[in-house]
């Protein structure tokens, strides 16, 4: 192969004319060396940037004079060459750099979790089972934290606000899940996981998962090819790619991703409609596909105006589309008899496209060296989701013969949503240990929903208005904060105070209902550490905070499933409160315990009502009463040898929810563990072979009436470096023993109910990256002024 590159290269000049058309670079033996980062330069300026292949590189424009080349590539020393032109051809040798592949060594061996004294970091970069497939599956794999079977997830039993580079994602419920199956996990350095966030967070949601994506660093180009192709019972595939260009005063990066995706999906229902002198048994067998198909992309820019100020934009994107055939079969057996009186057979299919942007404009500015600054942010978040569907409800009695009233519906449904926000935060410090922060933020949400039913028999559709709606919400925000962090002696005080003013307005047209809502909530943050020596430290922490309902909650549209079932939102729903407390120690700043104390008054829950009369069975929004929780958690790193790393993670609580409910009250107790293990191991580090197995189970627990049986899911997966470090291949089995499966039970007052749903969560998956140039890290930072409102968006 370096005798053929090198017999084109001398061949070259025989065919074209003058100027530098054919550059070669190599190492030392000659090998050429791809992905070198070129640049032509004249003066004080940049003339053309390009990246080697297999060592070959041209600059055909006209070029005549003095000028310089300088190559960078990992693991080589930067090279700077005095060239004049015109040249036919120019052969540079570049040495290798020893320091730098040390380097890269390092940075490639960050531990998958890591575990500090305010978050949990799990590099996704690093995970073999969590490379390859999607955020949605990534996040399944982080300590703590779980993703539940409608799109809801939770970090330590909290609910919780995704943001992405620090930008939260405006989407809730299966948009939001939607929304992660489309971006490729393979464009993610981390995930952060923070239980108590600080008060220049929005006082929104429990806790704060942050996903921060990869970006490369280094001047000139620089880009990371990636794709994973996954076997379940169907296949599913996601290619992607990142990219950076850094010359100079400007920055330019971005990321691509598109998902093809296709799940099986089953759910078997049961529900007992039991009145006087009545009895039914309902069973539901649900069989069905999920069918789906993303983009997603990202372009920013950042320009360094002066040494102390940088301005930027950012823009990202969504657009996704989504196909669901469900097939139910319902068979009834009244009053406890052997035989069914009757079954229904119904076909669901549900469309839908959804696309989201999200616009940024940031400015920051350094006013002095000791690390006083200002950054302002201005966003513009447009969103719309389009759904159908189409349910088609035939019937036959015990003895075979069709039933009558057979039913025929056509449910268009259509979301616009537009978010407009800003922020300016001030950072000052002194006396060297101390930093203040404030800052201001207001927010503007419009939603505009529309919701048609016609019936839709053989002769035609039917619109019938007393079932279709126009629903409006608006919601401003106006907030403020202040905290303070520093040092005195052996002690660390982080304090802060958030105060945020809220006016909200639904309003429903077939309803005729104007639900308004304004109030003033101040949220308080206390963090206070005990240094006693270099190995010992006490730690206690104090925060409330705000739950407001995702906007899909407070639709009231009925969008019917079948004849007998529909879901429902409330616009009468009110947030829910937040108060937490935990006191901790760390061991060697690795070993942590801590104790804590969560209450949440007013939550809210989806919550089924089961008519036994009509038999009717509906999913609806309302608020229950109170939840609290006490318990602790723990963390134990464990080197076994140097080529086997265990970080494991347990939880243990004691919970209770009650609440008035229907015409009763329940007041539940349950005893829970969480445990979580992860397993690195180093198999040849010479040849770059790695393994992982990742397990967690989390015992039976309950939410509102809801109670839900245990889960557990072991992965395991492996990994090989190739192509000089360039490139990495991993094969990842997830949910090998299919025991991510959800069982939810229902028995309160006369309400009996209950399912087991699976969503094809046991799966291969085989995947590849590549790297082009620099070294790709995490993204730059920046928290723009869309704060929670994209998780609660639908």
């Amino acid at each position: 192969m370096k005798k053929l590159t090198l017999l084109l290269f001398l061949s070259l000049p025989l065919m074209v004319f003058a100027q530098l058309r054919n550059g070669l670079v190599t190492d030392k033996n000659g090998h050429p060396i791809d992905g070198v980062t070129i640049s032509l330069r004249h003066a004080d300026s940049t003339i053309a940037v390009q990246l080697s292949k297999t060592g070959l590189f041209s600059f055909p424009q006209p070029l005549q004079g003095n000028y310089v080349i300088a190559l960078k590539a990992i693991g080589y020393k930067n090279l700077m060459k005095r060239l004049i032109l015109p040249a036919d051809s120019v052969i540079i040798i570049m040495t290798g750099d020893e320091k730098t592949l040390d380097q890269v060594t390092v940075s490639a061996s960050k531990p998958v979790i890591v575990r500090k004294i305010d978050r949990v970091i799990f590099n996704v970069e690093n995970s073999i089972v969590a490379s390859g497939t999607t955020v949605w599956d990534a996040l399944a794999k982080a300590p703590g934290v779980q993703t539940k079977f409608d799109g809801g997830i939770t970090a330590n039993n909290k609910g919780v606000v995704i943001y992405m580079d620090d930008k939260p994602i405006r989407l809730s419920g299966e948009d939001l899940a939607a929304y992660l199956r489309s971006l490729p996990s393979d464009n993610i350095a981390k995930i952060e996981i923070i239980a108590n966030p600080t008060a220049r967070y929005d006082a929104q949601g429990g806790a704060v998962i942050n996903i921060i994506s990869k970006k490369p660093k280094g001047d000139g180009y620089n880009v990371t090819l990636s794709g994973g192709y996954t076997q379940a019972t169907y296949s599913s595939y996601n290619p992607s790619m990142v990219f950076n260009y850094r010359q100079d005063k400007w920055n330019v990066y971005g990321n691509y991703g598109y998902s093809r995706r296709k799940k099986d999906h089953t759910e078997s229902e049961y529900v007992i409609f039991d009145s006087p002198g009545n009895y039914a048994d309902w069973r539901n067998e649900k069989s069905g596909i999920r069918l789906g198909n993303a983009n997603s992309y990202k372009i920013g820019a950042d320009y360094n105006m002066t040494k102390q100020q940088v301005i930027g934009i950012l823009v990202n994107g969504y657009n996704g589309a989504s196909n669901r055939p469900n097939s139910t079969l319902t068979t009834i057996f009244n009053n406890h008899a052997a035989l069914p009186d009757s079954i229904l057979q119904t076909q669901n299919v549900s469309n839908g496209q959804a696309g989201q942007y999200s616009f940024n404009l940031n400015y920051k500015i350094k006013i002095d060296t000791n690390g006083r600054n200002i950054n302002v942010d201005l966003d513009y978040v447009p969103y719309q989701n389009k759904n159908s569907q189409q349910v088609d409800t035939y019937g036959i009695s015990g003895n075979g013969s069709p039933l009558p009233d057979q039913y025929h519906i056509f449910t268009p449904s259509d979301q616009n949503i537009d978010i407009y926000s800003g922020k300016i935060d001030y950072t000052d410090k002194f006396w060297k240990k101390w930093t203040f922060e404030t800052g201001l933020k207001y927010s503007s949400i419009r939603t505009r929903n529309s919701f048609d039913f016609y019936n839709n028999p053989a002769s035609g559709r039917e619109l019938v208005n007393n079932r279709s709606d126009r629903f409006e919400y608006a919601e401003n925000i106006s907030a403020i904060y202040a905290s303070i962090t520093g040092d005195i002696n052996k002690w660390s005080f982080e304090g802060g105070l958030r105060g945020e003013y809220t006016r909200t307005n639904g309003k429903s047209i077939a309803l005729n209902t104007n639900s308004q809502n304004n109030y003033f909530k101040l949220f308080p943050t206390l963090f206070v550490a005990y240094k006693v020596n270099k190995n010992h430290e006490i730690n206690l922490h104090y925060s409330s905070r705000i739950s407001r309902p995702e906007y899909w909650r407070l639709n009231p549209f009925k969008s019917y499933t079948s004849p007998y079932t529909y879901l429902e939102g409330n616009p009468s729903l009110q947030p829910a409160f937040i108060y937490n407390g935990e006191l901790g120690y760390t061991y060697k700043q690795q070993y942590n315990i801590s104790f804590y104390l969560r209450r949440v008054v007013d939550y809210f829950s989806n919550i089924t009502v089961q008519d036994n009369s009509s038999k009717l069975f509906y999913d609806t929004q309302r608020n229950l009463d109170l939840s609290q929780e006490m318990g602790f958690s723990a963390s134990f790193p464990v080197k076994v040898f140097r080529w086997w790393e265990i970080n494991n993670y347990g939880q243990g609580s004691y919970r209770q929810e009650k609440s008035g409910y229907l015409q009763a009250r329940y007041d539940y107790r349950v005893w829970g563990i969480y445990l979580s293990s992860n397993h690195a191991f180093t198999l040849n580090k010479a040849l770059g072979l790695k393994a992982e197995i990742s397990a967690w189970y989390s015992s039976p627990t309950i939410q509102g009436i809801y109670k839900l049986a245990e889960l557990y899911d072991v992965s395991a997966g492996m990994s090989k470096s190739v192509f000089k470090n360039k490139g990495t291949l991993r094969l990842a089995v997830n949910d090998i023993f299919y025991s991510n499966v959800y069982r939810i039970n229902v028995n309160y007052d006369n309400q009996r109910n209950g399912f087991v749903e699976k969503s094809d969560t046991r799966s291969a998956t085989l995947s590849f990256s590549y790297r082009l140039g620099g070294n790709p890290t995490a993204a730059r930072k920046r928290t723009s002024a869309s704060e929670e409102e994209k998780k609660r968006a639908q």
